[in-house]
């Protein structure tokens, strides 16, 4: 299809560009997804239902992604939603998967209750500053590989959880299977501007002093902002892989060398490895499911089912009613069930 065509079709229909965004090791999707799954079901079969896809059409979707990606540079500046922000608020629920991780840990473990929490594939890690608001005494581990949603959470998390957050969570750049070579995020800068906003300087004098450094810290270098030094953690009491992670790994020989890294950071006293997975009928199908939101429409879309390499590729996109955009494939994995 020529670019003029193109141009003219899109011309009467709501515009499809919007932020791409791919990630193959780790997933994200809703704990409570499925209690919604029937009702969603339903209303997707009747409208939600896309036509097969032929070559021409594969070749003007994959021209708009590249249009999307770029458009996600933009987005902020046009006042649009981060990605991460929409996938907070109609995915997560990070309250009730700490009461569930809690009651687990007191019907297995019990005896004590749990206050150091790994969070693998965490993403922006809502879960690890959820658990460290009720207790002061709390830890959290957070490991994840994608460093944008890292860096979004220690400017949006983080900081909302109170003055002490930052020197007990600990968020690591890297492979949930190579632990030892992630690198951990240094938000230093982020603390002291923290401190700056809860308290006033002594003097003049003290606060100029404290935004110099804070202004050194942010020219240092990339590799600067990573602390390369082992650093030595609590055992934890709980690990957790939330929202499907473990099906981002595809082989047997991976998921056992995970699962011996869980083991190895779990305290010795006594501590739970926490995971879902996907699964059912509805699994190996094409599938679209949507659930709607005040600000925005969240879709699920779930393509054809790699019975043999028992693989299937999710796509979460993000309807956004007052821009009048859309975020297609805002979030993308490549699961083997």
């Amino acid at each position: 299809m020529g670019k003029k065509e193109k141009k003219q079709k899109q011309q009467q229909k709501t515009s499809r560009r919007g932020a791409s965004y791919y990630r193959n090791e780790e997933d994200e999707e809703d704990y409570d997804f499925n209690n919604n799954y029937s009702q969603s079901l339903a209303s997707s079969s009747l409208s939600d239902q896309e036509p097969e896809h032929d070559d021409s059409n594969e070749e003007e979707e994959k021209e708009e992604e590249e249009e999307e990606d770029a458009d996600d540079k933009t987005a902020s500046k046009k006042g649009m939603p981060s990605k991460f922000l929409l996938y907070q608020q109609s995915v997560q629920s990070p309250k009730g998967d700490i009461s569930y991780l809690q009651k687990f840990f007191l019907l297995y473990v019990g005896g004590r209750l749990p206050l150091h929490l790994q969070e693998d594939f965490c993403g922006t890690a809502l879960l690890s500053t959820e658990w460290l608001r009720n207790d002061s005494r709390r830890t959290a581990v957070g490991v994840d590989l994608d460093l944008e949603a890292l860096n979004w959470c220690i400017e949006n998390n983080i900081n909302k959880v109170g003055a002490d957050g930052y020197s007990r969570i600990s968020l690591f750049h890297g492979n949930v299977l190579q632990p030892l070579a992630a690198k951990l995020v240094n938000f230093e800068s982020q603390e002291i501007m923290n401190s700056i906003g809860s308290k006033d300087c002594k003097d003049d004098s003290e606060s100029n002093e404290v935004k110099s450094a804070v202004q050194v810290g942010s020219s240092t270098s990339t590799d600067d902002m990573y602390m390369k030094r082992n650093v030595q953690l609590v055992p934890r009491d709980i690990v957790c892989a939330f929202n499907y992670s473990c099906c981002c790994l595809h082989k047997r020989v991976d998921l056992v060398l995970y699962f011996k890294h869980v083991l190895d950071v779990l305290s010795k006293k006594g501590g739970i490895f926490v995971m879902d997975l996907y699964g059912g009928t509805s699994s190996e199908s094409k599938l679209r499911l949507q659930r709607r939101f005040p600000n925005f429409t969240y879709i699920w879309e779930q393509a054809e089912f790699d019975i043999i390499g028992r693989k299937t590729r999710i796509s979460l996109h993000f309807h956004l009613q007052k821009q009048q955009r859309k975020l297609r494939h805002a979030f993308s994995y490549t699961w083997r069930l």
